[in-house]
């Protein structure tokens, strides 16, 4: 502003010059005649009053056209006013919205709505704020008066995700459903699908979309794993009273889920109960290869055949010559030798077992149990209760 000012008196005082420079040259004179009137003045007067002259139309004109615009002016004013205070109640809204303040965000967002144009983003935020605090039936009527077309996909998906998240997964999907084909896409729209699946129990879906979104890095590894497994196993539980359609399943599963301990547990386990042991065996020898576990090695030796369990033996003690240590390992094989009546064999095995089990409580048991029954086959019913008592004992009451 200082420096405005110096510009301004920079340029008075350069008029000034030039006008006192000017003023002295009168080399003209101005007759004007009006009968009986005659008046005669110098040629610089007249210069100066055409241009005051001009100054005060100039101004009056300007008085005129602001005291005829008022009213427009006025009401334009409004308008603006109307629209900052619409504007600053987005903001609000938005910053309530995100805090925590939900009703407040609500009746901020009403107030927004006095400008048309904050009505898709208003109406949005409106029906978050009443989702949140479950008026679902408010969240439905915000939602439907967004009519705009531009706002239409935000629409979908923000209705899609709340009804996902208020455990609705057929409205969530009709929402997605209701997109254009390229919005179902979408990363955030297969993940609001994944959950409404999920919720309906629909695993064959669920496998399909973690499949695809951990291609797209948009589920975190350990949660694509988890998913995975979840879905597998249930579609295996749902495929338990068909064996075909169960080893169908398994064999359409990625090498990753058919190499998980806990699936191939869970597939050895309904394949035995339908009677089928040698795809139960193979399921979990070819898990064991990948994944040694202790819940596979006890699931083993239930996969021998009712009459048989020597190929299964012979498996086991080809396993023992590169974990000869192992006590789970020693386990199974005593169980294989006690399946096939081999007592001293047995003995040997789950002594072994015992030895080596060290804090492994669960092992303990169990090895206490298969010695008791071992030595009720063989009528020594002093040294099965006292395999019992030692079952018991090893159990720890919380």
């Amino acid at each position: 502003m200082a420096l405005r000012g110096l510009v301004w008196l920079a340029l008075l005082f350069v008029l000034a010059v030039v006008l006192a420079t000017v003023g002295h040259f009168d080399a003209g004179q101005v007759l004007l005649v009006y009968p009986p009137y005659r008046i005669d003045v110098s040629l610089n007067l007249v210069v100066v009053g055409v241009i005051a002259l001009f100054i005060v139309l100039y101004a009056l004109i300007r008085i005129g056209r602001n005291v005829w615009t008022m009213p427009q002016r006025v009401a334009a004013y409004r308008v603006r006013a109307k629209e900052a205070k619409a504007h600053a109640a987005l903001r609000e809204a938005i910053g309530n919205l995100y805090a925590g303040r939900f009703s407040r965000a609500e009746k901020a967002a009403r107030e927004a709505l006095s400008s048309p144009a904050n009505k898709g983003a208003a109406g949005l935020i409106a029906a978050v704020a009443a989702h949140r605090m479950r008026e679902y039936v408010r969240r439905d009527e915000w939602l439907a008066a967004i009519d705009a077309p531009d706002w239409q996909d935000a629409r979908l998906m923000a209705s899609a995700d709340m009804r996902a998240d208020g455990r609705d997964p057929d409205g969530a999907l009709a929402a997605l459903t209701e997109m254009q084909a390229q919005g179902t896409r979408r990363i955030h729209a297969q993940q609001i699908a994944l959950r409404a699946q999920q919720q309906l129990k629909n695993w064959a879906e669920v496998l399909k979309l973690v499949k695809t979104l951990e291609k797209r890095e948009a589920l975190h590894p350990a949660v694509a794993v988890r998913l995975r497994q979840q879905a597998a196993e249930n579609l295996l539980r749902d495929r338990r009273h068909d064996p075909e359609a169960l080893l169908a399943l398994w064999h359409s599963l990625a090498p990753v889920e058919r190499q998980s301990p806990r699936l191939a547990d869970l597939a050895a386990e309904l394949l035995i109960a339908l009677n089928r042991h040698p795809e139960a065996r193979k399921i979990v020898e070819e898990a064991l290869a990948h994944n040694w576990d202790a819940r596979l090695l006890r699931r083993y030796p239930e996969t021998a055949q009712p009459d048989d369990a020597l190929p299964l033996i012979q498996k086991a003690e080809a396993w023992r010559k590169e974990r000869p240590e192992d006590p789970d390992l020693l386990f199974a094989l005593g169980r294989l030798c006690l399946h096939q009546q081999l007592w001293g064999k047995a003995q040997s095995f789950l002594e072994s077992a015992l030895r080596l089990a060290d804090d492994n409580d669960a092992l303990v048991i169990r090895t206490h149990r298969s010695l008791a029954r071992l030595f009720e086959q063989l009528g020594d019913t002093a040294r099965a209760s006292e395999h019992y008592r030692a079952s018991s004992l090893a159990m720890k009451i919380v």
